[in-house]
């Protein structure tokens, strides 16, 4: 007979909600409650999967071994490209050390860990594992939520080279050797959930193929690129030859960042049709189509479409001279006016908008632009492209040449469940 077990009521400010887990052996130790008349109640998983970078080193071993290098030949072999042998060894080693302090530390408090490389986490893993610990940097933790698909499923992300690595969806750096320290806070109830939306995708008609090509491990070459692309399709077809596109098919693989649809040749400009929030459709040619969650929003987009000072100087300068107004331009002032911009750019991970910003856009009689970046909750795009792509969060990539319509949005069911603790 199946089990279920329930977890605990949530209190998520005033909401509460019961979660239910089917097909479940055992109960999840998981409290919500962050209510301050409710007790705090903490988190323990029985088992958890920690999935790890492929760190620098590894991948140049990796690369060149199957060429028959020895370690002195890629000694030598990474001197002449002016990198450091011994530097990625040192970063490697200071990533695998810190790898082990956290499976040391879990299997302290009596966990079941599974460590896993990237290459080889997949749906399994996620079945296997009550939560995920990212153990690298913001690229992996990426690649750790596209492939859970319950919200229920807690993703957390240690930055396993804080010196070297950024890590903004991680924890803060204090808790890579403070681990313990971490935990102890997760066991008693000391953190909060921040339920993080991601984006849906459907594809329908011609021009597409369902089956994904990882760009992270591989750091593919333009045309190592397309020959993958080819292959799969080539087998996508096979497989495909009776079947019928006409309906969307849901990709099981959800984006925390952003989706970016362009021609693989970034010199070539990206014919496709947009549809905003159904409505009509416009015929564009832009370097590409950037969209974005409000995680997202402080990457890839952001960069897209924020202001250096040197362009606020100038269009100030502008209308200060057309209009006659009387303000300072000094420094202080263009910096505030600068930072006030770009930090509009941003907005919460939580927020059920996504954002679509249109990269360079070309404006003349035939192609139009209404917008070139604005909110929305569904878009849909047709390709008109010869050789385009759409990569999720800057790994996976698919197919998406002419015929190809891709409809992007989303569901309160795919929120990634992540924890914030405080410095």
């Amino acid at each position: 007979m199946t089990r279920r077990s329930v977890v605990n009521l949530a209190c998520l400010g005033s909401r509460a909600v019961t979660l239910l887990y089917k097909n479940s052996p055992r109960p999840l130790h998981i409290s919500l409650c962050n209510s301050s008349s409710q007790p705090k109640a903490g988190f323990k998983p029985e088992k958890v999967a920690v999935v790890t970078k492929t760190t620098r080193y590894e991948f140049e071993q990796q690369r060149y071994r199957y060429a028959g290098l020895s370690e002195e030949d890629l000694k030598q072999l990474l001197a002449m490209k002016g990198s450091s042998y011994s530097g990625l060894l040192e970063r490697h080693n200071i990533h695998t050390n810190n790898v082990e302090h956290i499976v040391r530390s879990l299997r302290r408090e009596g966990i079941e860990v599974r460590v896993v490389k990237r290459g080889e986490y997949d749906e399994e893993v996620v079945r296997w594992a009550d939560a995920i610990i990212s153990a690298g940097g913001d690229g992996t933790m990426l690649l750790v939520a596209s492939k859970v698909l319950s919200k229920d499923k807690p993703v957390v992300g240690v930055n396993t080279d804080p010196e070297r690595s950024e890590g903004h969806l991680c924890l803060p750096v204090r808790y890579t050797r403070a681990f313990p320290e971490a935990l102890e806070k997760l066991f008693r109830g000391d953190f909060r959930w921040l339920w993080r939306q991601r984006i849906r995708l459907h594809l329908e008609g011609t021009g597409i193929n369902p089956t994904p090509v990882d760009l992270h491990e591989q750091q593919l070459s333009l045309e190592q690129h397309n020959q993958a692309h080819r292959i799969t399709t080539m087998d996508s077809q096979r497989r495909t030859l009776h079947e019928s596109f006409s309906k969307p098919s849901l990709l099981p693989i959800r984006s925390l960042n952003e989706i970016f649809i362009g021609e693989s040749l970034s010199s070539r400009a990206s014919y496709y049709e947009i549809s905003v929030d159904d409505g009509q459709w416009e015929k564009q040619k832009s370097s590409g189509l950037s969209i974005c969650t409000g995680t997202g929003s402080k990457a890839w987009s952001y960069n897209i479409n924020k202001l250096a000072e040197q362009a606020v100087e100038e269009v100030l300068r502008i209308g200060k001279s057309q209009m006659g107004l009387d303000f300072p331009l000094n420094r202080e002032f263009i910096e505030k006016v600068t930072d006030e911009y770009n930090e509009s750019l941003v907005f919460s991970p939580e927020d059920q908008r996504l954002l679509f910003s249109i990269r360079e856009p070309i404006v003349n009689r035939v192609f139009s632009s209404s917008r070139q970046r604005g909110f929305a909750s569904k878009v849909c795009v047709r390709s008109r492209c010869w050789d385009a792509c759409m990569v999720v969060d800057g790994g996976t990539s698919f197919e998406f040449n002419d015929g190809a319509i891709a409809t992007i949005s989303m569901s309160e069911e795919d929120q990634l469940r992540t924890v914030v603790l405080e410095n």
